[in-house]
C-alpha cells in the first residue's frame, strides 16, 4: 500500500514538473528589454472652467487647497468670478525606439498637458518635448535630450499567432516596471469611433498607466503598443487591446518627418455587408463595404461611386470587410491614383479614383470662426458688427477659451480684447500675427463686463 502511494506521489510529481516545465519562463525577457521601457509623468496646470463647468467636489487636492489658500485666492471664493481647475497630473508608459531619446506612448497619455516628464529604468528624469501626436491611432512621438539609450527591438504583428503569450510592462495606477503576461485573444479587432487601427486584442493585464507601454512575444520584440481596455470598473476585466507596432512605427515616422500624419480618403459613408443585404444584392457570400452616402464633389464621387455599390477590392485587395476598407485608404498616400472593385447591379465594375486628403484632426475639431495662438493658449472668435455695436467697442475678438500663458494672467472665457501693446484687434489673424512677433512679455487690453485694463502676459517659447 505505502509502495503504490509512494509511485502514485513519484507521478503526481512529475505530471506537475512537466506542467511547470511548459509554461513560459519571462525573467530573461524582462531582464534585458526593461531598460527600454520608461514612465511618464505629465502636469496639466490649474485651468480656469469654462463656465458653467463645475469643480468637482471630490477632487482631494482641490479640498486641501480650498482649506489651505487665504479667500483672495481660493479658487471657488464667489468673489473671485469664474473659478479655477487645480494642477491635474497624470501618468503613463512608453518605450524608446531610438539611442538618441525619441519615445513611443498614446496621444491620451500626451494631449492637452503642460509639461512631460520621462522617467528611466535607471531613475533619470528628463523633460520631453511632444514631437507629434495623431488622434485617430492614438499614437504620440516624444524627444528627451539624452543619447547612448537603450531601445526596444521591433518585431513583426503579422506573425503573431492567437494563443501565443505576449507581455506588457508599464506602471499600471503608477507602479513603476510592472510587469504582466497572457496570451493573444484575438488580432485585427475593431473598436468604437477607432476605424484606422487593427488592434490586437490580448487578455494581458493592462491598468491606468500602462497606456503607450510596450506589448513584447517571446522573443523579446516589441509587436505592440497598449492603448484601451474595455470595463465596467475602470480596471482590467480580461479585454486588452494594443496598437500594431508597424501603425505605430508608421505614425511615428510621419510625425518625425512632418509633425503630422497624411491619410488618404474616398468621400464615402459605408456599412457591414449582412448575409441579408449579400442575398439582396445578388453576392454568394457577405463581403466588403456597402456604400451608403456619396460626398457631393469627392473623390468617390467623380470616380463614379454611386450609392448601393459595394466595394469588393482596393488597389488589388481585398475588402472582407466594411472595417478594412477605411484602413486601407487612410494607409494611401492622398493624391495617389488607384482602382476600386465594386459590386453594381449583379455584376462587377472596375473604378479608377485618386485618393483625397483627410482633414488634420484641428480642421475637423475646430469651428471656423475660432482661431488658436499656441503661444499664448488663447482660443479666439470675430466678433460681428452688431456685437461690437452692442458692446460699445470699434475693435476686439471675444475669448472662447484661455489656457497656458492666458489663463495664468487671469484671462477668461467671455472677455474681450481689445488691443496687444497699442495696437488694435480687429480680427483672429490680428491677434495671432501680433502675438507671434519675437516679444516675451506683451500687454493685452481686456475688456470685461463694462470696464477695460491692460494685462501682461508673458509668453511660451
Amino acid at each position: 500500500m505505502n509502495k503504490w502511494l509512494a509511485l502514485m506521489g513519484l507521478s503526481l510529481g512529475l505530471m506537475a514538473e512537466a506542467a511547470l516545465a511548459q509554461l513560459p519562463d519571462f525573467t530573461d525577457l524582462v531582464e534585458r528589454q526593461s531598460p527600454a521601457v520608461v514612465n511618464i509623468a505629465t502636469v496639466q496646470e490649474g485651468r480656469q472652467a469654462r463656465r458653467g463647468q463645475r469643480v468637482p467636489d471630490t477632487d482631494e487636492m482641490f479640498d486641501f487647497f480650498r482649506r489651505m489658500l487665504p479667500p483672495d485666492m481660493n479658487p471657488r471664493d464667489p468673489r473671485r468670478g469664474t473659478p479655477h481647475l487645480p494642477p491635474r497630473h497624470g501618468q503613463g508608459s512608453g518605450f524608446i525606439i531610438s539611442s538618441d531619446g525619441y519615445i513611443l506612448t498614446n496621444t491620451h497619455v500626451v494631449d492637452d498637458v503642460d509639461e512631460v516628464v520621462v522617467k528611466l529604468h535607471d531613475k533619470r528624469e528628463f523633460r520631453a518635448k511632444v514631437v507629434g501626436k495623431d488622434a485617430r491611432t492614438d499614437v504620440a512621438l516624444i524627444k528627451i535630450n539624452a543619447d547612448k539609450l537603450p531601445t526596444v527591438v521591433i518585431g513583426s504583428p503579422d506573425k503573431l499567432r492567437v494563443g501565443e503569450w505576449v507581455l506588457a510592462i508599464g506602471a499600471p495606477f503608477g507602479f513603476e516596471n510592472s510587469v504582466t503576461a497572457g496570451i493573444v485573444s484575438a488580432k485585427g479587432r475593431s473598436l468604437p469611433q477607432e476605424n484606422y487601427v487593427p488592434f490586437i486584442q490580448t487578455d494581458v493585464a493592462v491598468n491606468p498607466g500602462n497606456s503607450g507601454g510596450p506589448l513584447f512575444n517571446m522573443k523579446g520584440e516589441v509587436v505592440g503598443m497598449n492603448s484601451q481596455i474595455i470595463s465596467r470598473s475602470g480596471g482590467y476585466m480580461g479585454l486588452s487591446f494594443a496598437i500594431p507596432i508597424d501603425v505605430a512605427m508608421d505614425v511615428a515616422q510621419q510625425l518625425k518627418s512632418s509633425g503630422r500624419v497624411e491619410r488618404g480618403r474616398l468621400g464615402v459613408m459605408i456599412q457591414e455587408v449582412t448575409a441579408d443585404l449579400a442575398d439582396s444584392f445578388g453576392l454568394k457570400t457577405p463581403e466588403g463595404a456597402l456604400v451608403a452616402e456619396v460626398e457631393a464633389g469627392g473623390p468617390a464621387d467623380k470616380a463614379g461611386v454611386r450609392v448601393s455599390d459595394i466595394i469588393l477590392r482596393y488597389n488589388g485587395q481585398p475588402v472582407k470587410s466594411s472595417i478594412d476598407l477605411p484602413r486601407m485608404v487612410g494607409a494611401t498616400k492622398p493624391g495617389t491614383k488607384t482602382k476600386l472593385g465594386v459590386w453594381r447591379k449583379g455584376a462587377t465594375k472596375e473604378l479608377e479614383v485618386t485618393v483625397g486628403a483627410m482633414p488634420e484632426d484641428d480642421q475637423v475639431a475646430q469651428a471656423p470662426a475660432a482661431k488658436k495662438s499656441n503661444r499664448a493658449g488663447l482660443a479666439v472668435a470675430e466678433l460681428s458688427a452688431e456685437q461690437k455695436k452692442a458692446l460699445g467697442i470699434g475693435s476686439g475678438v471675444l475669448v472662447e477659451d484661455a489656457t497656458g500663458p492666458a489663463a495664468r494672467a487671469g484671462i477668461e472665457a467671455g472677455d474681450v480684447i481689445l488691443a496687444v501693446n497699442n495696437q488694435e484687434v480687429n480680427s483672429a489673424d490680428d491677434l495671432a500675427r501680433l502675438l507671434g512677433e519675437d516679444r516675451q512679455r506683451v500687454a493685452l487690453l481686456v475688456k470685461r463686463g463694462d470696464s477695460a485694463h491692460y494685462v501682461s502676459l508673458r509668453l511660451d517659447k
